[in-house]
């Protein structure tokens, strides 16, 4: 582990505290939408909000930025989106005194801390993909040149269910980027109640500004040296593997996944589990780590088959067989 202090990591801690009741200022309820979000800030990937409209998913998105220190953008998707207005464009320009002409590279909203794709779905497939180099690599390239992105970045992505009129599946290779695929559901009666208390009234709630982007790169360091046991290690290779349906594969994973996870949700798992242990101020991870956050990482990372369609069972159905099929010892 880097050298550093206890009292340095409680007070980082701390901040992660902090950071949490900041964005309750706004957001009512939600506490497993808000820790996912916050272990996918942690975990230095992007995360994939989804969820019918109206259950404030872009203001959740706004009151984490808000509450960090860091250039926010927000991008509405349209069916008419061009690829151009995330990235950017060149820009041909003239020196008036001798006539020169050049091209400039005007930057997109893309270049910034951290970017709300909104409705990522109802645009097509053509704009969706403009986002792929900068989600993995950090980076856009335009005209042959090689652009790097803000550090640290964020993509945090909002789209309505497919069944919806007007949307458009995302790629799997896009879905893949995401770290983390965060189902938002109704909240409970108690807390909308709440909700229509808070956003009728005169005033709404302030989110302070409580973190800058040198603690969020910090943090992100900081989670890379959680422990993370053998066993553990192992049991998540045990399952990623056994999402993939063939021979030795648990029998509901060969009747209902047409094809299975690749390494990178082992990558993700691993990360998220140590990230979630940070947030609750333990600097090893644990079997819960992992069996909370499976389905967010792998629900979009397994393609179900017409017989898990047919009989109505989900991507998330499908994990806790898998969790149940692969035992940690």
């Amino acid at each position: 582990m880097t050298e550093i202090t206890e009292a340095e990591i409680q007070a980082r801690l701390a901040r992660l505290t902090q950071l949490r009741a900041a964005i309750g200022q706004a957001i009512v309820g939600q506490a497993d939408v808000v820790e996912q979000l916050l272990i996918g800030l942690l975990a230095g990937g992007h995360c994939l909000l989804e969820g019918v409209p109206g259950l404030g998913k872009t203001l959740l998105v706004r009151s984490l930025g808000d509450a960090l220190k860091l250039d926010f953008r927000r991008v509405q998707f349209t069916p008419d989106l061009m690829p151009s207005d995330i990235l950017g464009t060149e820009l041909l320009e003239e020196d008036h005194g001798t006539g020169h002409r050049s091209f400039r590279f005007q930057q997109g909203p893309v270049f910034t801390n951290l970017l709300l794709a909104d409705e990522l779905n109802r645009t097509p497939p053509k704009t969706q993909a403009a986002l792929l180099e900068a989600m993995q690599e950090k980076t856009v390239s335009y005209g042959g040149v090689t652009h790097q992105l803000p550090k640290p970045f964020f993509v945090l992505a909002t789209q309505n269910p497919l069944e919806q009129a007007g949307t458009y599946p995302l790629p799997e290779a896009q879905l893949d980027r995401f770290l983390l695929h965060v189902r938002v559901d109704y909240p409970t009666e108690a807390e909308e109640r709440a909700i229509l208390a808070q956003t009728t009234g005169a005033t709404a709630g302030v989110v302070p500004r409580v973190m800058e982007g040198e603690e969020v790169l910090a943090l992100q360091r900081l989670v890379r040296d959680v422990h993370f046991s053998d066993d553990l290690l192992h049991w998540v290779t045990r399952i990623v593997r056994a999402s993939r349906p063939g021979d030795g594969a648990p029998e509901d994973i060969r009747k209902y996944v047409k094809w299975g996870a690749g390494p990178r949700a082992g990558q993700s798992l691993i990360l998220c589990a140590k990230a979630r242990a940070l947030l609750h101020g333990r600097l090893a991870a644990t079997r819960e780590d992992i069996a909370a956050l499976a389905a967010p990482v792998m629900r979009h990372r397994l393609l179900l088959s017409f017989a898990a369609e047919a009989e109505g069972r989900s991507a998330d159905d499908v994990v806790a067989a898998l969790i149940r099929a692969v035992p940690l010892a």
